[in-house]
Formats: C-alpha cells, structure tokens, sequence
C-alpha cells in the first residue's frame, strides 16, 4: 500500500492565519514527527503543546521540538541565540540545542526537555514565605543572566534606543486603546518625559529575557521547600537596560507585598527602591512591549487603591 505524500508546511503571511493553523494539531503533527525522524529522534509518545507561540511538540520526557514559521524568524534567532550565549553560565538549567534545521522554509529546533513543574501551576499555592524566596531567587536569576557577555545577540533588533522611542511614542494611544483609567493616562505625559532622563538609551546593554513569569520556569521542591529549578522560553530576548527584567515578576508575581517586593530587589542586587527607581520602572512598564496594566498588575482593586501614577508607583513597589 502506497501511502498518501507529506504535505509541507503552508506559506501563511499573518499572525491570524498561523494562530488558525497551530491550533489546528492534526494539520501539521505529521510533518513535526517526519521531522524528527530524520534526526533518528523517538516519536513513539508525542505531546502537542496548545499553549505557546510556536509549534511545539514533546517528544517523550527528554525532547521538545519547536517549529517557527517564518513570520515569526526573529523568535528563532532570538531562542537559538540565546540558548547558545548561555549555555553553560548560569546556575539554573536551560534548554539546550540538540538538532536544528529548516523545514518549507520554517526554521525548528530540538531542544532538552527541562525536569520540574511548571511555575503558573505552583504559585498561586505557594506560602507567602516560600513566595518570597522564589521571588528572591528570579532576581538572582535575573542578575546571573545580565553578566553573561552578549555574543551575536548584541546585534538583535531592535535597538534598545530605537525600542524605547518607539514605545515612548506610542504609549498614550497604547493604553487609551487597552482601556486605561483616565485618571492614570492624564499623567502619561509626565511619566514620560521623566523616562527620557530615568531610562538610560546609551548604558552598556544586557541581556534580557523580556518575560521572567510563572509560565516560563520551572519550580522543584525538596523537603517541602519550593525553588527555582529551569528557565525556557528565550523567544523575545533584547539587548538593553538591566531594569526592564523586573517588570515580569514585578507586575504577575509580587502583587504589591512589600516582603515580596525586598525579595525581588534584593536578589537582583538594589537596596530598598527609591523614587526614582519606583519612578523608572513604572515608566518601563507602561513602555514594555507586553504592557496592558489592567491584565497584568496582580494587586485586587489597585484601580480604586491609587489617584495617578505615582501612587500607582508606590503600591506596585510598596516596602
């Protein structure tokens, strides 16, 4: 019996038409196993992952497979970069490239499958002094990830300037859109041009990773004590200023606790925040690429706890 030929995979032109064909499994898990085939990989348990931006497959408990189409090639270079630069420089486990290659022009790699449980599992059960020790371990994690040299990934676009400019010019009809209280986009202005001086354009830049939350580590728990234990995701890395790799945990994860908040700032390396570090960092996160305030601040009722946006600074960074 002859079997029928693989299809290849589809040049899709935009983001709509790819979120229709990711989420459609059986379209393309045929050509995603075919793929690790030729790389000799076990295909005998395949997981398709409905979650994430790409296609991803597990392949068993060892093997994950990422494929990219190529609208989104810049998260392939961004991932395969980052993993690269990385390896071997951290003190927490990463992804690591077993296999890559092109496929109908979409880019994939076979990276190592991590070992723990997914944190946006954990968290919300977590004691609040287990909390905190993640919290403080993320920032140590933020800080060990900024020493590593940036390498190739020095040359990613954008620019962190040509980003902050960008974002400086669009943040007002950004949040208007997003449905911001007026009492908070009345004080946009000021924040911003405050930013032009608080946000450093020219400092050495570092990595970053853009997205340290629940749904991007690992947690393991030994003896009963919860710690980090993976980080993945490497999809939306920048070469910037260090400060914008709070923003993550800041907004999902430390929800305004002031022993949270310490914890933070303490394991990335700042004493106790002052205004212009509370002022830099609300700024930077109205200005982040993922921002929308009303989804992501984890504080019940901030809306009715602060006027404008320096009370907003001082709830968020409370301690």
């Amino acid at each position: 019996m002859i079997s029928a030929p693989l299809q290849g995979l589809p040049a899709l032109t935009d983001t709509a038409s790819f979120r229709a064909f990711r989420s459609d499994a059986p379209r393309w898990l045929s050509i995603a196993l075919d793929i690790a085939r030729t790389h000799n990989l076990d295909t005998s348990a395949p997981h398709v992952f409905a979650t994430g931006t790409n296609l991803v497959v597990g392949l068993g408990d060892k093997l994950i497979l990422k494929i990219f189409p190529p609208l989104l090639h810049a998260q392939f270079v961004s991932e395969r970069g980052s993993q690269m630069q990385l390896k071997g420089r951290l003190h927490l486990p990463i992804p690591e490239i077993v296999a890559e290659g092109e496929r109908d022009g979409w880019p994939y790699l076979v990276i190592t499958r991590l070992s723990g449980t997914l944190g946006s599992e954990i968290w919300p059960s977590l004691p609040e002094h287990q909390k905190e020790r993640v919290l403080r371990q993320i920032g140590e994690t933020i800080a060990s990830v900024q020493r590593a040299p940036l390498g190739p990934l020095a040359t990613i676009e954008p620019r962190w300037d040509d980003f902050m400019c960008q974002q400086m010019q669009g943040c007002r009809a950004r949040h208007t859109r997003l449905g911001l209280a007026p009492k908070f986009v009345a004080g946009l202005d000021d924040l911003l041009r405050d930013a032009s001086e608080l946000i450093p354009m020219e400092a050495p830049p570092v990595i970053l990773i853009g997205e340290y939350i629940p749904e991007n580590f690992l947690l393991a728990c030994d003896n009963g004590r919860w710690s980090l234990a993976g980080l993945f995701d490497f999809g939306d890395v920048l070469a910037g200023w260090r400060d914008y790799d709070l923003l993550g945990p800041s907004a999902f994860m430390a929800a305004g606790r002031p022993g949270r908040v310490k914890s933070l700032l303490e394991g990335f390396g700042y004493a106790k925040p002052d205004f212009a570090l509370k002022r830099r960092l609300m700024a930077l996160m109205l200005l982040h690429r993922a921002s929308d305030l009303n989804a992501h601040i984890c504080i019940d009722g901030w809306q009715d706890k602060a006027a404008n946006l320096v009370e907003l600074q001082e709830l968020i960074w409370a301690g």
